[in-house]
């Protein structure tokens, strides 16, 4: 592909959230930002990623999703017990992890205690046993990686007398998982194992001013006496309601150029996780799992654009509420941004209400078939100019 084509697929969403906390501070708060001068609800774009590839893990087939872990060394001995290896690869899975740059460390092993219900609380500090878990070693930073590339990694550690560096580097550089393709990896002291993002999600914003509020609660204990008064526990947690604007956007080009093949169907699944996840923070206690009020997805052929400028002016809710008119606004922002700068789309999609005036509605499955169709179409041609 050459280098001056490029192809940006930008997914705009509206959602309207109920009384939530779905990603929290340190001190339990939701999360906030002042933008335009007063405060909105935030979510960050970790949580949300987190929340996407909680769906990749349910719908992708096996070999194509990614886990970041620190247990590299226990996977790959795990995965050689299920191939019937009967030797132990944890040493030589250490020493090739060494080798290629991901550094390891030796694990303290915590003491558990003896499940002996003859025991006084005074003995129990003298009837420990050390964990039965063999000592395997763990990497020193977490790493991301595909089940294929796991899978492949510990194959060539068993058929191999001295596994081979390069033939790892090899291994981690091919077969990669679609999330690592979308969201990157970064290793330190091997930038041959990098892999640089294809995807970004911004931090989403509520479309309007927010005030956190507080629940008071109280549990009752099923089991007290009947002449003792009160509750069995109280407590407060904190919450607020918003409509966010949320926006991702994928370099096609860029997750092409990572995965090689199949990156119209991973670009599909990309707009699809971003437009049906939700972060599970206090999800049992408020129950707020929504789907987006609006979604508009755009393709670019010069570069990204966000459209948070429709919202720096807080939306005031009409009899409508606040999705109405921040519809309205990301309506007129587009057009403003199209006249004045960057010129429309090569393609506009839209899925549910208030943005017709951007493209024609259609429900989000004909939304994915029709995106990923105009994808397969631009990418065979950008190979064949290539």
């Amino acid at each position: 592909m050459k280098n001056n084509e490029r192809l940006y697929l930008d997914v705009h969403v509206l959602q309207t959230v109920p009384p939530s906390c779905v990603n929290r501070d340190d001190t339990g708060s939701p999360k906030t930002a002042v933008y335009g001068g007063v405060t909105r609800a935030r979510v960050s774009s970790q949580s949300w990623k987190r929340a996407m590839r909680a769906i990749f893990m349910e719908e992708l087939p096996y070999e194509r999703q990614s886990v970041r872990t620190k247990y590299l060394v226990k996977m790959i001995a795990q995965l050689a017990r299920e191939r019937g290896a009967d030797e132990d690869v944890a040493e030589k899975a250490t020493a090739l992890l060494n080798e290629i740059g991901l550094g390891t460390e030796a694990v303290k092993k915590e003491k558990k205690k003896k499940k002996d219900s003859r025991l006084g609380s005074a003995d129990l500090l003298d009837n420990l046993e050390e964990d039965t878990e063999p000592d395997y070693e763990n990497l020193k930073v977490l790493f991301y990686l595909s089940q294929a590339q796991a899978a492949a990694l510990t194959d060539h550690i068993l058929s191999a007398p001295k596994p081979s560096k390069n033939e790892a580097q090899r291994i981690l550089k091919a077969s990669s998982g679609v999330e690592v393709a979308l969201f990157g990896r970064m290793v330190a002291d091997n930038k041959e194992l990098g892999v640089d993002a294809a995807a970004q999600v911004a931090h989403s914003l509520s479309t309007h001013q927010v005030d956190n509020e507080y629940d008071y609660f109280t549990a009752v204990d099923d089991l007290k006496p009947e002449d003792s008064a009160g509750a069995g526990h109280i407590g407060t947690v904190e919450f607020n309601s918003s409509t966010l604007y949320r926006y991702g956007t994928l370099a096609v080009h860029a997750l092409r150029d990572n995965l090689v093949q199949g990156t119209a169907q991973a670009a599909r699944a990309f707009v699809d996780a971003f437009v049906r996840s939700m972060p599970t923070g206090k999800q049992n206690t408020f129950a707020n799992r929504t789907l987006p009020h609006a979604v508009l997805v755009c393709l670019r052929t010069d570069q990204p654009i966000n459209f948070c400028g429709a919202f720096e002016r807080p939306v005031r809710a009409g009899d409508g509420g606040y999705a109405a008119p921040s519809a309205s606004s990301l309506v007129a922002h587009a057009q403003q941004v199209y006249d004045d700068f960057a010129g429309a789309p090569a393609l506009s999609l839209v899925a549910g209400r208030g943005l017709d005036a951007l493209a024609q509605p259609q429900p989000f499955k004909a939304l994915l078939d029709n995106l990923e169709q105009e994808l397969e179409a631009r990418l065979q041609q950008m190979a064949g100019q290539a």
